[in-house]
């Protein structure tokens, strides 16, 4: 089946393009529009009627550009809002959440950490999955200010470091074997963070999960027609330099304010 409307794609910002890549190495002929909604980072101190608000918002803007699938690359956004906007709209979203399941599953020492945001941290849904582990210790550290640092360009800073250090080292002395990345802009971090952590303690995202996942809902939707070449769009909000900095130039990137 063939379906050449693009993949919508939002995030509170630069982050979920973790998400974006990790979908475009396995998907590279389909269209897709990004939403980095970088003047509003992060979700992750709103409340939650701000963040279903949001991505309201940015499904509408979404909506308009003909996307035939939405994905929430913003775990806070999963997190708080993606059960509102499957009731509201008809259109499929996939959705990203801490992938707690293969990191309690495997864990040898049966103590996990997890680096995410406060409003993840703090959701309903976040509560359910750790119910579904309670035999494994899950170490949980609201990562205070990495996603501004992210979102101003200073990946590599000290101030970067040294609270990086901060939220690791405790969870290092709990004797953690596997860290779970709780955002989509942490990904960004990981050469950072393996600076930090022992080399036995193993690191977790959701980007290769959710592309599978996002195949396997195109498969009944359609795919793009792979004789025709891809478009890839990137709107920003804030500053779309710090986002084309991140894609290495290699895409389109406009300023919109949405």
């Amino acid at each position: 089946m063939t379906n050449n409307n693009p993949i919508g794609f939002f995030d509170s910002g630069i982050g979920g393009t973790s998400i974006w890549r990790a979908i475009y190495e396995l998907l590279p002929n389909e269209n897709t529009i990004y939403l980095a909604d970088s003047k509003n980072a992060p979700y992750g101190q709103k409340s939650k009627e701000e963040i279903i608000a949001l991505s309201y918002k940015n499904t509408e803007f979404l909506l308009k550009e003909n996307c035939k699938i939405i994905v929430v690359a913003c775990n806070t956004a999963t997190t708080n809002a993606i059960q509102e906007l499957r009731r509201k709209y008809s259109i499929p979203f996939i959705g990203i959440e801490p992938a707690i399941k293969p990191a309690a599953t495997n864990s040898q020492t049966q103590k996990i950490g997890i680096l995410a945001t406060q409003g993840t941290l703090n959701s309903e849904l976040f509560h359910q999955a750790q119910e579904r582990f309670q035999s494994t210790k899950i170490i949980e550290q609201i990562g205070h200010g990495l996603v501004q640092l992210i979102e101003d360009g200073k990946i590599n800073s000290q101030e970067m470091k040294k609270l990086l250090n901060s939220y690791l080292q405790p969870m290092i002395e709990e004797n953690i074997d596997f860290l779970v990345l709780g955002c989509s802009h942490y990904p960004y971090l990981i050469p950072q963070i393996k600076k930090i952590l022992p080399k036995h303690i193993k690191i977790i995202d959701s980007g290769e999960a959710v592309a599978r996942q996002t195949k396997n809902v195109l498969m009944d939707i359609g795919f793009n027609d792979e004789t025709q070449k891809s478009s890839q769009i990137f709107y920003s909000n804030r500053n779309p330099v710090v986002l084309n900095d991140i894609l290495e130039s290699k895409f389109q990137v406009v300023y919109k304010d949405f």
